[in-house]
């Protein structure tokens, strides 16, 4: 989908829109040359689908999913991107302390997120796949580019990361086509705002209200995050000038038992759906690190509010 018209500045606007990640990606892009900024845009739709190619847990031919079959056995190549990544999302679980984790495929699994809806396993299954979750069991060999699994039954699972990884490289491409104002989002929880629109100092990214929170009626607590003028459906409206928000929640895939509601996002140390919090945002330049970090706070709850202010000391974030 496209669409082209000319803004309240006289500037063209293009937007552009794809599926892919399980979500739908949006490009707004502002400029002289709509044939320019049309070209720029699908060139940028592109590399989030050919990432999308690279990384997906749940495409047979894909890298990760060859690094999942393989790996135990033997150390698997994959291309300097993909290895770039994976060391990435080591640093980053390492220094969460393990709450963020590229290694947490089995525990979803576990608990029926994998392709559904979620139900509770027993504690046996539990105590099983957290013995196949966690970044030590990963060796990286960057000499190489290999990867390999110390334990049997791990597996990656990038979702919690790749789309921030996919905007990072298609701002990088618009930037390097010269594009100087544009927004791309992917779903709600993966957003950057490059420059800022002609009419405006600076992108605005909404923060919508979680079910969750509406039934509890949890204090949120924000750091550089205002809250919306709208109390009803949204937190928060973000100024994003060069900046990216990570947003995560756990309401879009769960299920309910009795008075709680069991997420897809699970706390890698104790092998069971986040409790902490419903939502947690986060605003950093780079989106790699706004989609892990986000993921991070949601696991940490309270207590990673330190943890994120130590690792990024300019992180604006909400928790709630």
């Amino acid at each position: 989908m496209s669409v082209d018209e000319p803004s309240a500045s006289g500037l063209a606007t293009v937007a552009l829109a794809r599926a892919a990640m399980h979500t739908r990606f949006e490009l707004l892009l502002h400029g002289a040359d709509p044939v320019a900024l049309r070209a720029a845009g699908e060139q940028a739709l592109d590399e989030i689908e050919r990432l999308e190619e690279q990384l997906s847990l749940y495409r047979p031919t894909s890298e990760i999913a060859q690094v999942n079959r393989r790996a135990f056995e033997r150390p698997v190549p994959v291309s300097p991107n993909v290895f770039r990544l994976l060391e990435c999302a080591a640093e980053l679980s390492r220094a969460t302390g393990g709450a963020f984790d590229p290694t947490i495929a089995p525990l979803v699994r576990c608990w029926g997120f994998m392709g559904g809806k979620g139900c509770r396993p027993e504690d046996d299954a539990i105590d099983v796949a957290r013995g196949q979750v966690g970044i030590d069991g990963i060796e990286l060999d960057s000499a190489k580019f290999t990867v390999r699994f110390r334990r049997p039954g791990m597996m990656l699972d990038l979702g919690a990361i790749g789309k921030g990884c996919a905007i990072d490289a298609a701002v990088d491409l618009l930037r390097e086509a010269g594009i100087e104002s544009a927004f791309i989002h992917g779903g709600t929880s993966s957003s950057y705002g490059l420059g800022f629109p002609p009419d405006a100092s600076a992108w605005k990214a909404a923060i919508p209200v979680p079910p969750d929170l509406t039934r509890t009626g949890t204090v949120c607590i924000r750091r550089g995050v205002p809250p919306s003028g709208d109390s009803t459906n949204l937190l928060g409206e973000v100024a994003l000038t060069d900046l990216s928000l990570g947003v995560s929640g756990i309401w879009s895939k769960s299920f309910r038992e009795g008075d709680r509601t069991f997420g897809h996002v699970i706390d890698p140390r104790l092998g069971e759906p986040v409790q902490r919090a419903c939502l947690a945002a986060v605003v950093l330049p780079c989106a790699t690190e706004t989609d892990a970090l986000s993921t991070a706070l949601l696991v940490l709850g309270v207590e990673g509010l330190d943890v994120i202010s130590r690792l990024r000391p300019n992180a604006r974030f909400l928790l709630a």
